[in-house]
Formats: structure tokens, sequence, C-alpha cells
């Protein structure tokens, strides 16, 4: 599958995601042992909100991050954004969110309007990161600040053969215990392998013109934050 581009690559994602919705929070919690919830609060840090921010979560799936903001920051203006009606129905379950679809790559959105535009594993999925990096950059005010929580291609080191070994057997495994779709959870480990490395994707991001672009890594190298300013 990760040999697909362009649309029918998206359409795939689109409807792989559509399939996992009701079982993706979980698996969430499971892959990462819990880990996920403390690096969405480093996410909302690092988009350094304030009371009355404008927030665009992209790719919010079932609104995980975009909660978080609000638990933080009730008073914000906080807009989760996703491609997959069933993610977003799903989320709409829990309330309080204000969703809205949108292509990643075409965001329905004016120019300048959101103080930050953050992600939790969006990009390893669209169809062309410079493109999707230039909107959010389109749309953020001037001194705006992106964050990105994704995954990365890990560096070799001792660990390696127990992180292939949890990438592509346990986690298809259990993913596809839990939710009756093990091909998704194949496909996403394959992901983390065929996406950019932390130095490539922080390039990207220079290019399309953000500055202060810094990242760490997390999880064994596996899991990557990047931020920068417009």
């Amino acid at each position: 599958m990760t040999q697909l581009t362009g649309q029918e690559r998206a359409q795939y994602v689109q409807s792989m995601f559509t399939k996992i919705a009701h079982r993706y929070d979980l698996m969430n919690r499971l892959m990462t042992g819990g880990q996920d919830v403390r690096w969405r609060k480093e996410v909302i840090k690092l988009a350094k909100m304030r009371p009355h921010t404008s927030l665009l979560d992209l790719g919010t799936g079932t609104g995980d991050l975009a909660r978080e903001a609000l638990t933080q920051f009730p008073k914000a203006r906080v807009t989760a954004a996703d491609f997959t009606l069933e993610m977003m129905r799903v989320g709409k379950k829990n309330g309080g969110l204000n969703f809205s679809s949108a292509d990643a790559l075409k965001l329905p959105f004016k120019d300048n309007i959101f103080d930050a535009v953050i992600s939790g594993f969006l990009m390893r999925n669209v169809t062309d990161v410079q493109q999707a990096l230039k909107e959010q950059y389109r749309t953020l005010k001037p001194g705006g600040r992106i964050v990105i929580l994704d995954t990365t291609r890990p560096k070799k080191n001792l660990l390696s053969p127990f992180i292939k070994f949890h990438m592509h057997v346990i986690i298809p495994t259990l993913g596809g215990m839990l939710s009756g779709v093990r091909e998704a959870y194949t496909y996403l480990p394959d992901t983390t392998e065929g996406f950019l490395t932390a130095e490539e994707l922080s390039v990207r991001m220079v290019a399309v013109g953000f500055k202060r672009v810094n990242f760490k890594r997390l999880m064994f190298g596996t899991i990557a934050l990047h931020w920068g300013e417009k």
C-alpha cells in the first residue's frame, strides 16, 4: 500500500481510518503505552497558547489534541479539522468541539487567521508533505506557531530489533484483534519506516518559510515533535 501515490493513496487512507475510527483512541493508548497523553500536553505547551488563542488542530481524528487544548485554555477558539468524516463522528460523541471537514492540501480557511496550527500523526499520511506545510504556513498569522507530532524513521541502534518486532508483529496483531482490520496496523508501521527522518522534515519546514525550527525525538526515536514559527 505504501507504494500508492496521489489520489489513490488519499482514498486508501480515508477508507482505512473510516474502518478503524471506533478503536483508534484505544489503539493509540496501547501502542504508545499511554505516552500519547503526555505528548499531547507537550504539543499544547509548544504551541505557546494564550487564553483566547485561535487554534487549528489539523488531522484531528476524534479530537484528542483539540480537547487537550480546551482543557488547558477553555476560552481558546479551537477548530478541529479532518478529512475522514467517521473519525469526526466518533469524536462528536464526546461533545464540546467545533469540527470542520478539511483536506490538508487545500485548507478551507483564509490566510493569516490562526495563532497556532497543530497536528498529531497527520503528516506521514498526506500525499504531499510540502503542500501540507505550505497550507499550514498560509493560514498562520505572522508570528504564529506550528507544532507537529508524528512518527519518524528511527536510527539504527541496539534496540532496533526489538523496535522492529514491536512495530511489525505486536502492533498488527493487537490492532487486528481489537479493530478487525489488521491491514491498517500493517500500514501504520510501514509508513513510519517510509516517512521522512526528523532532520528531513525540519528541512521541509524551513523550505516553506518557517523560522526557529526545532525538533526532539521520543519513544526510542520512533516519534518526533517538531515546532517552528511563521
